[in-house]
C-alpha cells in the first residue's frame, strides 16, 4: 500500500517520496486513516519506526483541506495544531519533519522550547504559526507574557507523553489542557504503552480508537544487543580499545550522569579519539553544534545522557554504547532506538560492571530474554568484587559513589575534605528546592542545605543569605553572647549524585553559585526543564 492510498493529498505524498519513502511503515497505515476520521487516538509504536509521521502527514492534510474552525481573536492566523515534546531535540526533530512534509504547501511551523532568546519566538508568534511544536515549560512562558492565543487549537498531539510523565510534566500539562478549546482532537503518542500512558488517556481522551503495533517497551528486531561484564575502573579503557580497534564512526554513549559524560569525553579526547558531551546542562548552541558535527560524521563519538535518549534521529546510526546502564529499564529501550531505524540495522552495546547486574536483570526482565554476552581478553571481570549500591532518586543524594572515571562523585576542597555546602544541587537556586545562594557558599553558621529555604537557615533567626553572588556585608549589631550562640550545624556530606533526570551539577571552587536559570535541573520544579533550557 503506498501514501497514496491512505488519503493523502499530492504535494504530501510528492514531499514524502522526495524523502525517499515509498511505503508507510506499520504504525503510519493504522494511524494517518485514525487521525483523518477525526477522533481521539491513543498509539504506541517501537521507537524508530515512524510515529511521528504517523500523526505530522494527516495533520498537514487536514491544515491544507480545511479552514480554520475558529479565527484568532487577534486576526492573526490561529495555531491550529499544538504538539506537546518533553525536550528541545524531540521538539526540533518533529518541527523539522513538518517542514519536510509540508515543503509543497503554505503551512506555518515553528518551535517554542528553552534555553534559547525568547524574544525571537516572539517576534514570530506575531507573525503566526498553524503548527506550534513546544515544550511546557516555555509554552506556559508565553502564556504568561501573552505572546500566544491557544483558543483556536483543533488538534493537540502529546508526543513522547510517557517521557513526560517521567519528567513531572503532569502539572504543566494540566495547565495547558485548562487553556485549549474543550472541543479539539487529542492525539497520544508515545514509543511505550505503561499503565500511567493509559490512566493519562482515559482523563484527556474521548473514546480514542487504540493501536498498539508490538509489544510495549519492546527494542526494534533489528537492533543487534550484547553485554559485556567488565570492572568498573576499565570501562574506559575499553570503551577506547573498541573504538580505535573496530574503527568505530557515529558512536552514540550514554552515560548516567551529567559530570560522569563530561569526564569520559575529556578521556575518550585523551586518548585521541573525537568525542564531545550532551546534556541538559549544556547550552542550546553547543548541544545544537554538538549534533550537527555528528550527523555530519567529524564527531566521531557523542556522550549522552538520557536526555538525548528521546528525538535524536540520525540516519543509519550504527552504535549505541551503554557504558552506564540506565537504572529505569524503559530507558534502555529508548537509548538502543537510536540505532535500527527505519528499517536499518544497528548494534547495542551495553558495559556491565558487578554493581549493575540489578539494573540488568530489569532490563531482561523487560525485555523477556536474556541478552547474550562478549568475553573481551584481557578485561575479564573480577569475580571476588563485592556489588556497591548505585544512589538513586532522593534515597540516594546523601551517598558517595565512585563512577569509575577518576573520581568520586563528591567535591572536594584543597584539604581533600569534602566543601562545605556542595550538596551537588543546580548552578542557582531551583524554584522549589529550598536552598539559597548563601548555603551554597558554605559558611558554617549557614547549617546544612537539607530543609533550608529562600529566607533562611533551617536554624532560625535572620537569613544572612545573597541571591545576587555578592557577600553579605556585616552585621551592625552586638554579636550575642558566646553563651547564646547557636551550635555550629553539622557540614552537609550530601554528595552531588545526578538522579535520572536531574539537572544539579557541583561547584567545584566552592564559590557561591550564580543564578542561572538557563541551566538549572527540573527536579525543583517540571517546568525548569523545558522552560528554562531544557
Amino acid at each position: 500500500m503506498s501514501f497514496a492510498t491512505l488519503g493523502l493529498s499530492e504535494p504530501i505524498v510528492r514531499a514524502v517520496t522526495d524523502l525517499g519513502y515509498t511505503q508507510p511503515t506499520p504504525i503510519q497505515l493504522q494511524a494517518i486513516p485514525a487521525v483523518l476520521a477525526g477522533g481521539d487516538l491513543l498509539a504506541g509504536a517501537q521507537t524508530g519506526t515512524g510515529k511521528t509521521a504517523g500523526f505530522t502527514l494527516p495533520i498537514l492534510q487536514r491544515l491544507s483541506t480545511q479552514p480554520a474552525a475558529r479565527p484568532a481573536a487577534s486576526g492573526r492566523r490561529p495555531i491550529r495544531v499544538l504538539v506537546l515534546v518533553p525536550t528541545r531535540e524531540l521538539a526540533a526533530q518533529v518541527e523539522e519533519s513538518v517542514r519536510d512534509y509540508g515543503r509543497y504547501l503554505k503551512i506555518r511551523s515553528m518551535t517554542v522550547f528553552g534555553g534559547v532568546n525568547i524574544n525571537p519566538q516572539i517576534k514570530q508568534l506575531r507573525e503566526g504559526v498553524d503548527i506550534l511544536v513546544a515544550t511546557p515549560g516555555r509554552l506556559l512562558d508565553h502564556v504568561g507574557q501573552g505572546t500566544l492565543d491557544l483558543s483556536s487549537v483543533e488538534i493537540l498531539v502529546l508526543d513522547e507523553a510517557d517521557r513526560m510523565l517521567d519528567m513531572g510534566f503532569i502539572k504543566d500539562i494540566r495547565r495547558v489542557l485548562a487553556l485549549l478549546p474543550k472541543k479539539r482532537q487529542n492525539l497520544l503518542f508515545s514509543a511505550t504503552f505503561s499503565d500511567e500512558i493509559r490512566t493519562l488517556a482515559d482523563d484527556l481522551l474521548d473514546r480514542p480508537a487504540m493501536i498498539e503495533v508490538a509489544r510495549r517497551n519492546a527494542p526494534a528486531e533489528l537492533v543487534e544487543q550484547s553485554v559485556i561484564q567488565v570492572d568498573k575502573p576499565r570501562k574506559r579503557e575499553l570503551l577506547s580499545r573498541l573504538i580505535k580497534d573496530n574503527d568505530w564512526h557515529q558512536v552514540l554513549v550514554f552515560t548516567r550522569t551529567k559530570h560522569g559524560a563530561n569526564r569520559l569525553a575529556e578521556q575518550l579526547n585523551r586518548d585521541g579519539i573525537t568525542a564531545l558531551a550532551i546534556h541538559g546542562n549544556k547550552s542550546q548552541g553547543a548541544r545544537t553544534r554538538a549534533l550537527s558535527e555528528f550527523k555530519e560524521g567529524s564527531l566521531q563519538v557523542l556522550v549522552a545522557t538520557d536526555i538525548a535518549a528521546r528525538g535524536l534521529d540520525i540516519e543509519e546510526l550504527p552504535h549505541v554504547v551503554n557504558f552506564e546502564l540506565p537504572n529505569v529499564a524503559e530507558d534502555y529501550v529508548h537509548r538502543i532506538g537510536r540505532t535500527g531505524r527505519a528499517g536499518m540495522s544497528g548494534e547495542a552495546l551495553s558495559l556491565v560492571c558487578v554493581d549493575e547486574l540489578k539494573f540488568l536483570a530489569d532490563i531482561e526482565r523487560l525485555l523477556r530474554r536474556s541478552l547474550p554476552r562478549k568475553a573481551i581478553a584481557g578485561f575479564e571481570p573480577d569475580l571476588s568484587i563485592r556489588p556497591v549500591p548505585i544512589p538513586m532518586g532522593r534515597v540516594g543524594r546523601g551517598q558517595q559513589y565512585d563512577d569509575g572515571l577518576g573520581e568520586a562523585l563528591q567535591p572536594r576542597g584543597p584539604s581533600g575534605q569534602p566543601r562545605r555546602g556542595s550538596g551537588g544541587g543546580a548552578r542557582g537556586p531551583q524554584r522549589g528546592s529550598g536552598t539559597s545562594q548563601a548555603q551554597r557558599s558554605g559558611s558554617p553558621s549557614q547549617g546544612p542545605r537539607s530543609g533550608a529555604t529562600l529566607q533562611g537557615p533551617r536554624s532560625g533567626g535572620p537569613s544572612q543569605g545573597h541571591r545576587s553572588g555578592v557577600a553579605p556585608q556585616p552585621q551592625r549589631t552586638p554579636a550575642p553572647a558566646p553563651a547564646q550562640r547557636a551550635a555550629p550545624q553539622p557540614t552537609s556530606q550530601r554528595a552531588p549524585v545526578e538522579q535520572r533526570g536531574s539537572g544539579g551539577q557541583s561547584q567545584p571552587t566552592g564559590k557561591p553559585a550564580q543564578p542561572d536559570t538557563a541551566r538549572t535541573g527540573f527536579r525543583g520544579t517540571a517546568r525548569n526543564y523545558s522552560g528554562r533550557g531544557r
